[in-house]
């Protein structure tokens, strides 16, 4: 589960109680460390907390003292990973500097809800905040809300730098020169839409795909024409199950950072869906079995528009090119399991553009390039 999906619960649980709360957020990282900048972790006076900004060691050492930090305010405390460094009584063996932000409601409150907001319309982000000791937990957003005018010339710099980070899509540091003075820094965080993954067909197979998706803290979608296994109660961790009718299919509010896989099992509505979805944006789509089936299905698609018989082969390999037709990767096994752990970790790789070798051979490949070029 991302951090969000975990954080959100809990934030909203403590506001209704009126919980005091610490929220840690890594904004910058020297070296090597677990999580990156945008990791959170919240911490309530209670004990609970939900997010990580470690691999589990670094937490209990935050909590310990984020209320004592924060006491006048928001804070940034520096946490070495190092064995023979840093605060932390053990080493994590990271070799990194970990730099996290502390804040509590009166500057995290304004952050949340836009978060928030962002996480269920799944809508991208920027936030902008300024980091200097003065000014710490100052922020801008974008897209600007009607209540953001900036007033003042630093407001404006700050909106300009979250506006820069929402279309670079990107993240990054950055100073500004506030009321006159020095620069003080600024974190600029992109905040990507949450994806989502549909899953057209209700079968065994799709339950550990579902469950995994939900792990990832994908929005998930199921539907099927089958109405007996088209159910919330065999798919709880779904956010929405349709049960599809003979005709056109329901709006599903796709977006171009989305997933779609079928596994109807049916060559009916495979046709149907993939005739419904294939000319949409979208950041993969998959199917089930073999390639010929889907080269057939495309086939028929094909014939169904009327295009002329000599286009018909050309369309269909073209189509097939941006289908991910036997979908998953390359894992062994055969179980439901199997095949959903294959189909995410292909999804994972499409998404983020990544080799999909093991890692120890693309840090030897880098390793061996800039012995090359140094």
């Amino acid at each position: 589960m991302t951090d969000l999906d975990q954080i959100l619960p809990l934030w909203q649980e403590l506001r209704a109680n009126g919980t005091p709360y610490v929220l840690a957020t890594v904004v910058e990282v020297e070296g090597s460390g677990y999580r990156k900048p945008g990791a959170r972790v919240m911490i309530a006076a209670d004990g609970r907390r939900a997010g990580t900004i470690s691999g589990g060691c670094l937490e209990a050492e935050v909590a310990r003292k984020a209320f004592w930090h924060t006491s006048d305010g928001p804070a940034i405390r520096h946490y070495s990973t190092s064995p023979e460094d840093g605060e932390v009584p053990f080493g994590m063996g990271c070799g990194g500097v970990v730099h996290v932000l502390l804040e509590r409601p009166e500057t995290a409150e304004p952050m949340l809800e836009r978060l928030a907001a962002h996480y269920a319309d799944r809508t991208p982000l920027a936030v902008a905040t300024i980091l200097d000791r003065d000014g710490i937990g100052e922020r801008a957003f974008w897209p600007r809300s009607s209540e953001e005018v900036p007033d003042a010339a630093d407001s404006a710099a700050l909106q300009e730098l979250a506006r820069q980070g929402y279309e670079e899509q990107s993240s990054f540091s950055n100073t500004i020169a506030q009321d006159g003075g020095e620069p003080v820094p600024v974190r600029v965080e992109w905040n990507a839409p949450r994806p989502g993954l549909f899953v057209f067909g209700a079968g065994d197979d799709a339950i550990p795909l579902v469950r995994l998706a939900r792990q990832m803290g994908w929005y998930v979608s199921v539907a099927d024409g089958r109405s007996n296994l088209a159910t919330q109660a065999r798919f709880p961790e779904a956010h929405e199950v349709h049960a599809l009718k003979p005709g056109a299919l329901p709006s599903f509010n796709l977006r171009s950072a989305d997933a779609v896989v079928l596994l109807t099992h049916s060559l009916e509505q495979d046709t149907r869906i993939l005739g419904s979805l294939i000319e949409e944006d979208l950041a993969y789509i998959g199917v089930l079995g073999p390639r010929r089936r889907t080269a057939e299905i495309l086939a028929t698609l094909a014939e169904a528009s009327g295009l002329h018989p000599s286009r018909t082969e050309a369309q269909v390999l073209a189509r097939l090119e941006r289908l991910y037709a036997p979908m998953g990767l390359d894992l062994g096994g055969d179980t439901p399991a199997d095949v959903a752990i294959s189909v995410i970790a292909e999804i994972q790789q499409s998404r983020h553009r990544r080799t999909g070798l093991p890692l120890r051979q693309v840090r030897a490949r880098s390793t061996e390039l800039k012995r090359a070029t140094a």
